[in-house]
């Protein structure tokens, strides 16, 4: 089966820094965990006979659906007028959920700096041959994720800060918990010592950066989405993009556990 050949890669581009990018096999064994410009990033991609990419940044931009009065009439609840009208209908609906993300403008030059990389990776990933998930059995494919709310949808409630130690180790922890061969974050806490923290030494030998476990989900979800479609939701409109998520169904809210 085409599936058991498959390199499932997540990619972060980042503003002003190196992409990271993540690549995992069928048993979910880490097969690349780096950082680098978009050309090492692109030929990563295309070195691979068959694979599933996902993006944590807009594949495009705004198509003004929101702007539509008509269009917003179709919409689960009444969108509110203002700037989520400037946004795709992804990010207005995950914002019901509790998911935030910034709007997505429709000139692409008013998009931030990591936004406008994404759009160009996207570009050239096509350009290359990769095709919008889901295309049936096409060998190479491409959709978008988002890292926050994928790991919101993991655990059932919105992620410690990424930057912080408790959110990195939460992050890492989720995804040992999905099947990733990942090293024991909780390890870091056997190290900390009186003397260390004394010092302002944190030991954190064996815990991934946030920006190394956001292309990790990322690529679990292409992962997932691959071998188990029914257990992803998508949410946005086709004609202008959609946010896939590695979990069936999204809670009504997400909030933080107290």
């Amino acid at each position: 089966m085409w599936l058991a050949h498959t390199t499932y890669i997540g990619v972060l581009p980042l503003a002003d820094r190196p992409l990271s990018y993540a690549a995992l096999d069928a048993d979910l064994s880490l097969l690349a965990l780096s950082e680098g410009p978009l050309a090492e990033v692109l030929a990563f991609c295309g070195g691979q006979k068959q694979a599933v990419v996902a993006v944590a940044a807009p594949l495009g931009p705004s198509q003004g659906l929101l702007q539509s009065e008509a269009y917003r009439q179709t919409l689960p609840t009444t969108l509110r007028t203002g700037r989520w009208q400037q946004g795709r209908v992804a990010e207005y609906l995950l914002r019901r959920h509790n998911l935030r993300m910034l709007p997505t403008p429709a000139d692409p030059q008013q998009a931030p700096s990591w936004v406008q990389l994404g759009f160009r990776l996207y570009r050239r990933l096509q350009a290359m041959g990769y095709q919008p998930y889901p295309a049936e059995q096409a060998s190479h494919q491409v959709l978008e994720t988002y890292p926050h709310a994928a790991f919101a949808a993991l655990l059932g409630h919105l992620p410690f800060p990424k930057h912080t130690l408790e959110g990195r180790i939460q992050r890492q922890l989720v995804l040992q918990e999905q099947g990733l061969d990942l090293p024991d974050p909780l390890r870091v806490l056997e190290e900390f010592t009186r003397h260390r923290l004394l010092r302002g030494l944190l030991p954190t030998e064996g815990l991934l950066s946030p920006a190394a476990l956001d292309a990790l989900v990322a690529a679990f979800t292409a992962y997932r989405a691959a071998t188990a479609p029914q257990e992803v939701t998508s949410v946005g409109d086709p004609a202008e993009g959609q946010i896939f998520l590695p979990v069936p169904q999204l809670k009504a809210r997400y909030a933080r556990t107290h």
